[in-house]
């Protein structure tokens, strides 16, 4: 008999609806019936695709004596982490703090007033290997709830005192470019010389870690840097990490050398990733990081991509009850697809040459480090042409073999912040790599979200002074759109409209981008200058909840810190900056000394401390067609801090609306020209594509000699 969970829209909450355990939603019929009762709470928090989740319910939710234990004893309450981050991040402190680490599934014990006194991440069932499990930790906790409430009281006001601690920022004075070679410093020192990335296994992408360092590269041209970032992106594109066969991404690397991934695949990292490829692509024009950009985006399309307009949040790693299944190939199947003449004549020997394909498998054990007969094939060595051609005959083969199978699962709730972060990528990559098909969809999921996810809310009725009156939503979901949305949905809008603008050059994107960061602030915005996760009164167990520290996404401080120093940029409006440096004197200490955790924040640093340009195409007498080609000349360099805008006839009215230092422009029977501003003046108008030209190089060769 399902439990309340079955009539949740969360995918990962209706994957825990049929177990035994009674579980509730996070919903306040859970905390009276624990505060009635006066029960602890059992708290877990995970998401649908999450490996470890999936195995802590085999092993113990659906476990009928676990499950007894938990419904007699405690109120269970599971969360999906992704529809409500602002809980999770409320909580995950506590467990970093007790454990020293942090992860899914989240693990927290509390009172009916939603204080925490224990927390870990997974929890085996049984004891083993020196760790308690979970039957023996529940029932020491629920004899210090019915017989120690002292020590439930000192673990809380210990916890309380400590994430008081945690959670407190020292105002001082704004970082200034040591916080950059701070950050920078600490990736040359982690950096692996052999395989990529930075430190030891286990290995995560952080692909705005690379983004980071490729700007401070274009600012100081330390070949180092450059030369890290291109190991890192061939590494991770020539690993397991990287589906050669269907392509995407998975999670990240449980080695150091990029082969053994967790093979749930996100949709954050399909974004991120993207942004990586297409910038060093801009750099190196390294012909494997735009066919990386091309294949991703051929994978978005195809899986993850919904019938309704919007991007699925995921990918399970799991089928059939077994990690990795789908991707895995054993010796024996693929022989036998050789035998049966449905591989070409020697794939098996291109397989082992290249691909690290043995009888034996080349896939451990992440346990017990045992061979377990699988190959997870990764590219041991380039491709020459030849062999090239015949990998794509052999992969066309095996993705085809790979319908057959029973495939992970796809969480197809539709998250809001993520799919902003998909738009800002594409629409970024669309200007790089000068692709429609990128633009269209980028622009198109732009328009999903609008309509789908944002709402007219009456101003006057809330006291809400703002002119601007749209709200937005979090989570959309088999066709309902739910919870109100949190500080990342905004910020990373905001930096969707701001790509936007940079692909299409509409003033529209201007406007909605400095609509939105007003509300943002107005709703977000702390006395001190700094966002809070949610103003939900809820959670506000140690205050409201605001995270600065870039994970496997930015964190909302950081995304916003980003989109200021743009904003300022682009309008020429003070009040951004100003805002920006309220932040950064609120962080001082954690920007000037964890740069290197904070990499989108110090992405805003570089905008603000490295000397921006303006480039302004003034379309004249001749052809619309001229003004696209200067723009995609421009588009066509890497300038990291650089602004374009494109004035004609039709949208000159409205951008200076927005940016009135563009009113100076003329638009007369000139031929179609260019201004650069750079170092607080304007150059001489540029006229032809190929001074256009000289003068990029120019600016290529001074940033080559610095």
């Amino acid at each position: 008999m399902p439990n309340r969970l079955y009539k949740e829209k969360s995918p990962y909450l209706q994957q825990h609806s049929e177990n035994p355990v009674d579980w509730y939603a996070w919903e306040q019929e859970a905390f009276d019936k624990a505060k009635n009762e006066h029960k602890p709470i059992f708290l877990s928090i995970g998401y649908a695709t999450c490996h470890w989740c999936h195995v802590m319910e085999h092993e113990s939710f659906e476990d009928p004596e676990i499950a007894a234990y938990l419904n007699g004893y405690f109120v269970s309450i599971k969360v999906d982490r992704e529809e409500r981050p602002d809980i999770d991040q409320l909580y995950m402190p506590v467990c970093q703090m007790l454990t020293g680490q942090g992860g899914w599934p989240l693990t927290i014990i509390m009172t009916p007033e939603k204080e925490p006194f224990y927390a870990a991440t997974y929890i085996p069932k049984e004891a083993q290997m020196g760790r308690l499990g979970l039957r023996q930790i529940l029932r020491g906790i629920q004899g210090m709830w019915t017989n120690e409430q002292a020590r439930v009281r000192k673990a809380i006001e210990q916890i309380t005192q400590g994430y008081s601690q945690y959670t407190s920022y020292s105002i001082g004075s704004f970082p200034d470019e040591n916080a950059l070679k701070k950050a920078q410093s600490y990736f040359s020192l982690h950096a692996d010389p052999n395989y990529g990335g930075f430190g030891k296994a286990p290995k995560f992408p952080s692909p705005h870690q690379l983004v980071f360092l490729c700007r401070e590269w274009y600012q100081h041209q330390d070949s180092e840097l450059l030369e890290s970032v291109i190991l890192s992106l061939k590494k991770m594109r020539h690993g397991g990490l990287w589906d050669h066969v269907g392509y995407g991404f998975h999670r990240y690397s449980t080695d150091e050398k990029w082969l053994l991934p967790h093979f749930e695949k996100m949709l954050y990292d399909q974004a991120l990733m993207l942004m990586a490829y297409a910038e060093a692509w801009q750099i190196t024009k390294e012909p494997l990081f735009k066919l990386t950009c091309l294949e991703l985006f051929e994978y978005l399309q195809r899986d993850m991509l919904l019938p309704s307009g919007g991007f699925s949040s995921a990918e399970d790693a799991d089928s059939e009850g077994e990690e990795g299944k789908f991707y895995t190939w054993s010796y024996k199947e693929l022989k036998i697809l050789e035998l049966q003449g449905r591989l070409p004549e020697h794939s098996l020997s291109l397989l082992a040459d290249y691909f690290g394909v043995t009888e034996q498998g080349n896939m451990l054990d992440e346990a017990t480090k045992q061979r377990t007969g699988q190959n997870i094939l990764h590219l041991t060595k380039e491709l020459d042409e030849t062999a090239y051609l015949q990998w794509e005959r052999i992969r066309s083969v095996l993705f085809e073999c790979r319908k057959q199978r029973i495939r992970p699962l796809c969480d197809d709730k539709i998250l809001c912040d993520w799919n902003a972060l998909l738009v800002a990528s594409l629409a970024n990559a669309a200007r790089i790599l000068n692709s429609e098909e990128m633009g269209t969809q980028a622009l198109l999921t732009l328009d999903f979200l609008e309509r789908t996810f944002s709402y007219s809310v009456d101003s006057s009725m809330d006291g809400d002074e703002l002119e601007n009156s749209v709200r937005w939503y979090h989570r959309h979901h088999d066709g309902e759109t739910a919870i109100d949305a949190f500080a990342e949905d905004h910020s990373f809008l905001i930096w969707a409209y701001l790509e936007c603008y940079g692909y299409t050059a509409d003033s529209t994107y201007v406007q909605k981008a400095l609509d939105l960061a007003d509300v943002t602030l107005t709703l977000f915005g702390d006395d001190q200058g700094a966002l809070v996760q949610s103003q939900s009164s809820e959670i506000q167990v140690f205050g409201a909840p605001m995270s600065i520290y870039d994970g496997a996404i930015p964190s909302a401080n950081s995304a916003i810190a980003y989109c200021l120093i743009r904003l300022y940029h682009i309008s020429g409006q003070t009040k951004w900056i100003e805002y920006l440096d309220k932040m950064g004197k609120r962080f001082s200490e954690e920007w000037s000394q964890f740069g290197s955790s904070i990499t989108v924040a110090m992405m805003a640093l570089q905008q603000y401390h490295y000397e921006p340009t303006q480039w302004v195409v003034v379309q004249g007498k001749d052809r619309e067609s001229s003004v696209k080609a200067l723009k995609l000349e421009i588009d066509q360099y890497y300038l990291p801090m650089s602004t374009v805008h494109v004035l004609n006839d039709h949208n000159k009215e409205a951008l200076v609306k927005r940016i009135p230092s563009l009113a100076n422009y003329l638009i007369d029977e000139a031929p179609s020209r260019v201004f650069l501003c750079q170092n607080y003046h304007c150059e001489a108008p540029i006229h032809s594509l190929d001074e256009l030209r000289v003068q990029l190089k120019n600016i290529s060769r001074a940033n080559s000699s610095q």
